[in-house]
């Protein structure tokens, strides 16, 4: 790997995710397509996470949210070396403490935080993290509700229980809670993450020029199954 990639390959890519099933997480976006279609964006939308992990020329991670998904955590790259650490319990916040506390145990340092609801984060936008990671403490890239799509850190985060986490107000939260706690923080690209069907929708003109096969197939199943949301939402 050549130099000017070193800050990736120094890097730790941990995707925060859930085993898609029916009525289980995407309830907001349940509310606006129902259950059965929701659960069929949430399985492409899970293959486009597991892209950016496969793309990652670091270390990568997988945290499922329950302690019985890590055979399924374990099998979805097979041609990766890649840890796997369960989410723990309680909110987001005490969940991420506890991923980056079981990571640190094992001696990873520089990580980078995605979910498997931001279908256009490139590769770019994540090496652009680990670049900034090199200067600040915590580097977050906000998405469009006020929310992070991508949170990464080189030291311990500080208690996160306390956090708005799914509302508007959550990148601002974080940040300051960061600063008080004496952490510089830097920006990424912003971006977008999927919690709605106009949320879905609004993604399409970047996705339209993505080559990566996932993203293609998502693509592709947004123009098929959501046509006449596509028309009202042009």
């Amino acid at each position: 790997m050549g130099q000017g990639l070193s800050h990736t390959t120094n890097t730790t890519l941990v995707l925060v995710c859930k085993k898609p099933a029916l009525h289980q997480g995407k309830q907001r976006l349940a509310a606006d397509i129902g259950a059965e279609q929701a659960l069929a964006v949430a399985q492409l939308l899970l293959s486009c996470a597991l892209e950016d992990l496969s793309d990652w020329p670091g270390k990568i991670a997988i945290a499922p949210a329950h302690p019985e998904d890590d055979q399924w955590a374990s099998q979805l790259l097979k041609h990766r070396n890649c840890l796997v650490v369960p989410q723990g319990s309680g909110n987001l916040g005490e969940r991420l403490n506890h991923i980056d506390n079981e990571l640190r145990l094992r001696g990873k340092e520089n990580l980078i935080y995605i979910g498997s609801d931001s279908p256009t984060l490139s590769f770019k936008q994540l090496s652009d993290t680990a670049q900034k990671l090199q200067t600040y403490d915590t580097v977050f890239s906000k998405a469009r509700d006020g929310g992070v799509t991508v949170m990464a850190n080189r030291t311990p985060w500080p208690d996160l229980s306390k956090l708005p986490w799914s509302t508007d107000s959550l990148g601002a939260s974080l940040t300051d809670l960061c600063r008080q706690s004496h952490l510089s923080v830097g920006y990424a690209p912003s971006g977008q993450d999927v919690d709605h069907l106009k949320d879905l929708l609004g993604a399409l003109p970047e996705l339209n020029s993505d080559d990566r096969p996932a993203r293609i197939a998502l693509t592709k199943h947004i123009k098929t199954v959501f046509k006449q949301g596509i028309t009202s939402h042009a």
